[in-house]
This record gives structure tokens, C-alpha cells and sequence, in this order.
């Protein structure tokens, strides 16, 4: 079975309070992950038919602050299925209610894995693409995960040796101290 991205697209707004505020005035970054992750899971129950839980997050970039008082939009489709799993992808802007402008606050990915009645992984139904952007996302969450990949299986790998990276430190901000075995 298959489903369109726009069968499982949602969309939710809310009212920034001072009670979602942290110290500085601004709308607390751990209360907007918190709005992105029901939305991650709304969304990719809604496309799996299951109760689903997040297995990661990624790149979460805080680009905009929020504003007590803005009207906050976060949207979300699946972007791309894999077996038991779903990338979400969820874009987050405010609108200031009283002049209308908009800001994109942040775009982040949350990967979802749908479970059956016994937590255990389940299939979800695949993905009908149909237009450009659609592909598009579809193509940058397989280029993510290849990254992903690719950066855990060259640094936990039983072959890594320090002395091969050591250099590339060069130019940043740390001092290498390590005690000599």
C-alpha cells in the first residue's frame, strides 16, 4: 500500500504565552521541540495508521527567535518511508498578529518508527511522490541518512586512529592535551 505526502500533512498554530517564555523573554526552544514532536508523531501516525515514537532529530537550527504574543505555525509531511520508519520533516514560523509579518523560526527532521500492539517495529505504507519538491525531500533525507552513516562507521569505527585526524584540528579553537601511554 502507498499514500500521497498530502494524505498525512498537518498543520498546527498556537498562541505564544508568557508561560511558554524562558528567562530572556523569548518562547523556550525545549517548549518548540516539544510542539514539533507531537506534530512529528500526529503526522506520521496519521500516514503509518500507528502509534508511532521518535527514534531521532535532526539538525534542529533555532534561525528566528519567537516572540510572546506571535501566532506560531508548525507544518509537517513525511518526507521520505523506510521499512518501520518515516521522516518527518516540520517547518516552524511565527507571524507577529498585529503587522502580519512572518518569520521561519526553523526546519527540522524527526525520524518516527511506527510500532504494532507489542512495540515491536511495523510495516508503514509507502510514499507516492508527486511533484518536484516532494522528490526533492525525498532524495535529501536518503543524502542525510548516507552522511549519518557514513560519519558513524568512520569514527566508531575498531580501525580509527586518532593520529589520521589530528591535523584537520588545525585552525579551531582546541588545544589537544592528551596524556602520553
Amino acid at each position: 500500500m502507498y499514500k500521497t505526502v498530502d494524505s498525512s500533512r498537518v498543520s498546527i498554530s498556537q498562541l505564544m504565552q508568557p508561560s511558554h517564555s524562558n528567562f530572556s523573554g523569548k518562547i523556550h526552544g525545549g517548549y518548540i521541540l516539544n510542539l514539533m514532536d507531537q506534530i512529528a508523531f500526529a503526522c506520521a501516525s496519521k500516514h503509518s495508521g500507528s502509534y508511532c515514537v521518535t527514534a531521532s532529530v535532526d539538525t534542529v537550527d533555532f534561525i528566528n527567535p519567537i516572540e510572546v504574543g506571535e501566532l506560531v505555525t508548525m507544518k509537517a509531511s513525511v518526507n521520505y518511508v523506510g521499512s518501520t520508519s518515516m521522516v518527518v520533516g516540520i517547518r516552524v514560523e511565527s507571524e507577529n498578529i498585529q503587522t502580519s509579518v512572518k518569520k521561519h523560526c526553523n526546519s527540522s527532521y524527526f525520524t518516527m518508527v511506527a510500532k504494532d500492539d507489542d512495540g515491536k517495529p511495523k510495516k508503514v505504507p509507502g510514499l507516492i511522490v508527486n511533484d518536484k519538491n516532494e522528490v526533492k525531500r525525498f532524495l535529501k533525507a536518503i543524502k542525510r541518512m548516507n552522511t549519518k552513516h557514513q560519519r558513524k562507521t568512520e569514527f566508531d569505527s575498531i580501525n580509527f586512529s586518532l593520529e589520521n585526524y589530528i591535523d584537520q584540528l588545525e585552525g579551531y579553537r582546541v588545544k589537544v592535551e592528551l596524556p602520553e601511554h
